[in-house]
């Protein structure tokens, strides 16, 4: 497949990107992948290009930055929207979870971290097998409430982090959130009593454990996305957050087993999106549901398939209203996830397209690779994430009895 010449990187990204310093290898499974910056300055030409399979990561006035591969690059080039691009090879960085990013935590650690937290609060927690990844790995969460037999009676809540294994940080704000909240149970915090007594809360930080292992096993950031499945043509991984079934490769995903949004064969394909299937399934009491991912600064509800909004005006008007709400904690910036493009096979379009709980997706600091380096922030920026995200989730725990009364007179009342 014959490329054009690649043309100079802006000064200013060119810094960055070796600035940086994030090691990114060369999988020599997979074809070999692009940094690619794509013009596109709307919700239009923006879907256009994710319809490609080529993986926005970044989105600015008048284009588009992502990762992917010889294909998806000539395909951008025959629609004459790419800007530059840039081979991703070893000689652009160098990481692992090294020195300077300890902080992070790899699946062991994670699973440490979880069996920790329930030998202290045995009481009011305990660890539960969401299921299996496709390399056998047990997915593992922690549900958290009083008298936890029968929890099951209580409102409940899901989160969910780690569906992409480059996105840490995903994982690190569930499992630090846990952490804090259960700290704060036991100082006798009285709100946080009342949470504990009140809610049955699922936490799973980390839901793709091959693909986050993965991505740091030798040292090296290797900038992966999927989880670990071999695919037909030998590559390896399906995206997870475009594997579920709702509206399941309308847009935005890729057919291609060689692409970041490779979609799967089928919906629900994987064990780790069936995993999630089964259980929300199987849990009536549960009404929202909020899945971490990195990086952009925003909170992103239902519709992603489509360029439309949610069509019952009531559960349109929830979402808005807690957006806007959880917007004034961590100012991020609140939208309908197709006011970036149309993407299909997410959690949340499944979530509430198919239970009708109210769901939302928060794409975590920074607000892009120029400000602060993408997928791989440095560890310094954990605490302050996790601190702007807590009110967030202690809202949206506290109205798991019920959503709609956002939009009552006078929303609020205690647990």
């Amino acid at each position: 497949m014959k490329l054009v010449q690649i043309r100079r990187l802006p000064m200013a990204l060119a810094s960055l990107l070796m600035s940086l310093a994030i090691p990114l290898t060369v999988d020599s499974n997979q074809p070999e992948r692009y940094w690619i910056q794509v013009k596109a300055k709307d919700t239009i030409e923006r879907s256009a290009v994710a319809n490609t399979g080529f993986a926005i990561e970044g989105t600015r006035e008048d284009f588009v930055y992502g990762t992917g591969t010889a294909e998806e690059l000539a395909a951008l080039q025959g629609m004459n929207r790419v800007e530059n691009f840039y081979p991703l090879t070893e000689a652009m960085v160098a990481l692992d979870f090294p020195n300077q990013d300890s902080a992070y935590h790899n699946y062991n650690e994670v699973v440490d971290a979880m069996n920790l937290l329930v030998r202290e609060n045995s009481d009011v927690a305990e660890l539960f097998t969401l299921g299996s990844s496709v390399q056998g790995t047990t997915i593992l969460g922690v549900r958290i409430s009083t008298n936890l037999p029968t929890a099951n009676t209580k409102p409940g809540i899901f989160f969910v982090g780690g569906h992409h294994a480059r996105e840490h940080l995903s994982v690190e704000m569930p499992l630090r959130f846990m952490q804090n909240f259960l700290k704060d149970y036991r100082a006798g915090n009285p709100r946080i009593v009342r949470m504990v007594e009140g809610r049955e809360i699922h936490i799973v930080p980390a839901l793709n454990p091959d693909g986050l292992d993965y991505d740091i096993e030798d040292g090296r950031y290797k900038s992966w996305r999927k989880n670990r499945r071999q695919n037909s043509n030998n590559t390896f991984g399906v995206d997870l957050n475009r594997n579920y079934g709702f509206k399941w490769g309308t847009g935005g995903s890729s057919s291609n087993p060689s692409s970041d949004t490779f979609k799967g064969p089928t919906p629900f394909s994987e064990p780790e999106t069936t995993a999630v299937k089964n259980y929300l399934e199987a849990r009536k009491n549960i009404s929202i549901v909020l899945s971490f991912h990195t990086f952009s600064e925003l909170i992103l509800f239902p519709w992603g398939h489509k360029n439309a909004s949610i069509e019952n005006d009531q559960d349109r008007r929830v979402h808005e209203v807690m957006a806007q709400t959880m917007a004034g904690w961590n100012r991020y910036t609140p939208q309908r996830s197709s006011d970036l493009y149309i993407a299909s096979g997410d959690l949340t379009d499944w979530s509430y397209g198919a239970l009708k709980m109210i769901s939302f997706t928060f794409e975590l600091d920074p607000a892009d690779m120029w400000s602060g380096g993408g997928f791989y922030p440095g560890a310094g920026v954990i605490p302050g994430v996790v601190q702007k995200n807590t009110e967030p989730c202690l809202y949206l725990i506290e109205h798991a009895d019920n959503p709609y009364r956002v939009l009552s007179k006078n929303p609020y009342r205690p647990i």
